[in-house]
């Protein structure tokens, strides 16, 4: 069993910067992709950033040039810096990772963490 553990979320200005932090532990030999995503109310969830276990990232349009996500291998760590934040960026996100056993690959979520972007 593999257990994700996300923190950093709260409650932010329009232009401020929060930092999430989301470490995996348990049965774990290697992790593919991680990636984070988010959901706001009504909302579908949808993809934020991701990156692959070689550094190769991917970001939504809308926080392209604010957003950077990045890991580290040693400590199973995936962090999302959030730079320039707007009101539409309120959501709850999750951290997803990509677990490899040998040809397999699971898939696991965090619990979720709230950004709110209010004045």
């Amino acid at each position: 069993q593999v257990q994700l553990v996300e923190s950093g979320g709260g409650l932010v200005q329009p232009g401020g910067s929060l930092r999430l932090s989301c470490a995996a532990s348990g049965r774990i030999f290697s992790i593919n992709a991680m990636g984070w995503y988010r959901q706001a109310p009504g909302k579908q969830r949808e993809l934020v950033a991701a990156i692959t276990s070689d550094g190769s990232t991917n970001y939504a349009d809308s926080v392209k040039g604010r957003f950077t996500i990045s890991r580290d291998n040693d400590k199973n760590t995936v962090y999302l810096q959030m730079n320039s934040l707007k009101p539409e960026d309120t959501a709850v996100y999750y951290c997803n990772a990509g677990v490899a056993y040998g040809r397999y690959e699971y898939d696991y979520w965090g619990q979720g963490t709230q950004v709110t972007v209010s004045s």
